[in-house]
């Protein structure tokens, strides 16, 4: 797989402050190894935190779930990737406005796969917590959403 890679210095705006900055850092190492290159060994030895709280109301809390969801995910779709376009960041808070296709001849056409938009929260340089909304683009991402969805899997509100 020719691997996606989240350009940090495409994306990150000046009037970030230091912490920002490091905190920015942080969410861009953190989803390049998850989303992008699938690094799942190195994603639970580098973040792993049992205090990890989702709000994504199909995965439950921590990072093990997170990581055997995402590897689902990959499994069923192996040209998976997650290419962001902005990156947003506020204090404790990171957000990043992305692009994930499911197979490689779809990167970049905005017609197809999920538009995504992920908040993470981090305290104490640890990520703590993670909320998303998700758009499916095309009748197949809206369909399998359909197929797939419903499941509660943790007691987080989405707010």
């Amino acid at each position: 797989m020719n691997t996606l890679k989240i350009n940090y210095n495409q994306l990150k705006k000046e009037s970030w402050t230091d912490q920002e900055n490091k905190n920015v850092k942080a969410i861009v190492n953190f989803v390049q190894l998850l989303m992008n290159d699938h690094n799942f060994e190195e994603v639970s030895k580098t973040f792993d935190n049992k205090f990890y709280k989702q709000h994504n109301r199909s995965i439950p809390d921590g990072f093990e779930s997170l990581i055997e969801y995402v590897k689902s995910f990959v499994k069923r779709f192996p040209d998976y990737t997650y290419d962001v376009k902005h990156i947003h960041a506020d204090g404790d808070f990171v957000i990043f406005h992305s692009h994930i296709t499911t197979n490689k001849k779809d990167r970049g056409n905005e017609n197809k796969g999920i538009n995504v938009s992920d908040t993470w929260r981090i305290e104490n340089d640890k990520i703590v917590e993670h909320w998303d909304s998700l758009q499916p683009i095309n009748g197949f991402m809206r369909f399998f959403f359909w197929l797939t969805g419903g499941k509660v899997a943790n007691k987080n509100g989405v707010f």
